[in-house]
This record gives C-alpha cells, structure tokens and sequence, in this order.
C-alpha cells in the first residue's frame, strides 16, 4: 500500500493526490507538516512534504515521486514514452517549478498568512513571474494540453502553481498573470473541472483552516 505523507492544504502535496487519483490508485494519506524535527527529517531529509511511502521507502521530492508512480504503476502515463517527448514534459515541470511556485512563494506570507515581505522581494517577484509566464507561452502547446492531447506531469504542476502564481500578481501587482500566455486560464479552468481535482479541492478546502492555525503558530 501506498501512504502519502503530508497535508490537504500543501500544493505539491496536491500534485501528488492528485496524480495518484488520476492513475487510479489506492493510497493511504498520514499527516505531515514541514519541520527540522528529528521524526520528519528521518522520512524526508530536507523536512519537507510531500512524502510518498512505499515498501518501508520514503520518497520526496514532487517531481521524482511522479517518476517513479509512472515507472512503477499501472494507469494513465503522466509521461510519455518517447524519451525525447518525455524530456519536454519534464522541462515544462522545471520551468512551471523555477520560474513561476517558487517566485510567487516568496511573497506568500503576505498575499495568504497576513505578514509582509521586503518591497525588493515584491519588485524581483513581479519581474520573475512575467518573465516565467511569457516564456511559458511561447514553450507550451495547450493543444489542449501543455505538452499536447493528453494530460501530463506539466500539467499537474500548472495546476497547482498557476493559481498561486495568479493570486499573488493579481493581489501585490494589479496584473492578471494568466492574460500573458493565452490559453492559460482556459486550460486551468479545465483540469479544475477534473474529478481528481474536484476532490483535492474539497479537501483542501476543509484543511486549510487548520493548517493556517498551524502556520501560524498554534496547534
């Protein structure tokens, strides 16, 4: 059995769920937060979640559990088989990864938990995320994908870091992120509509009260 670890209201862990559900796959899911304490640095090295749990192995890292789903489970491929076509999708995840999460998660302090970050911060964000979302639109297909007609890994990390990406330019900046790439909002809009995706929402929705709790300090 597989056993993810982590919380309904972390993005990657949403990418995972949301993969395992696409492929069809029974899981089990354990509570997790980050932290340097001893228990979560046993499991996942740099503390962080999501941590995919499989025959007595911890695995972290988003990226290499959606590997390593797709090399070793039955279901939907996540990536191609070709390996040039495959050496694209994963492109499309670092660059989604680099160059839209995680600038946009420098300045999540202050668009979801109430705290501030340096104007600096704000102006080096807002530069990133333009010139990760206009370089997105020139590589990507949305045909009706972004690697094409089927859904991939790409796609998985979009929609979980779009809608991230949009929040934070649309509340520091005034800027509608998604109008740089068209096709973008559409293909969000879509995967949203995805049962997988209808589910995680849910349940991320019902966690998410707690987590800003612990987020900020309480338990």
């Amino acid at each position: 059995m597989l056993t993810l670890h982590g919380f309904d209201a972390s993005n990657y862990v949403n990418m995972v769920k949301f993969a395992l559900r696409e492929k069809g796959l029974e899981f089990e899911q354990a509570t997790l937060y980050p932290s340097q304490e001893d228990a979560v640095l046993s499991v996942s090295p740099m503390g962080k979640v999501p941590v995919l749990e499989t025959g007595g192995v911890f695995l972290s890292e988003t990226n290499v559990i959606l590997e390593y789903l797709d090399e070793t489970t039955e279901g939907p491929a996540l990536y191609p088989a070709d390996p040039l076509e495959k050496a694209q999708v994963k492109q499309l995840v670092k660059h989604i990864e680099l160059y839209l999460e995680l600038p946009a998660r420098r300045c999540y302090p202050e668009v979801f938990f109430g705290g501030q970050v340096s104007d600096e911060t704000k102006e080096q964000t807002r530069e990133a995320l333009l010139k990760g979302i206009r370089a997105l639109a020139r590589k990507a297909g949305w045909q009706p994908f972004l690697a094409g007609d089927r859904l991939t890994a790409a796609d998985v990390f979009f929609l979980y870091s779009a809608d991230l990406a949009k929040a934070v330019a649309g509340k520091l900046f005034g800027i509608d992120l998604l109008a740089e790439a068209p096709g973008s909002a559409e293909l969000l809009a879509r995967l949203n509509e995805r049962d997988s995706a209808k589910s995680v929402a849910a349940e991320r929705d019902l966690a998410m009260e707690k987590f800003l709790k612990y987020a900020r300090g309480g338990k």
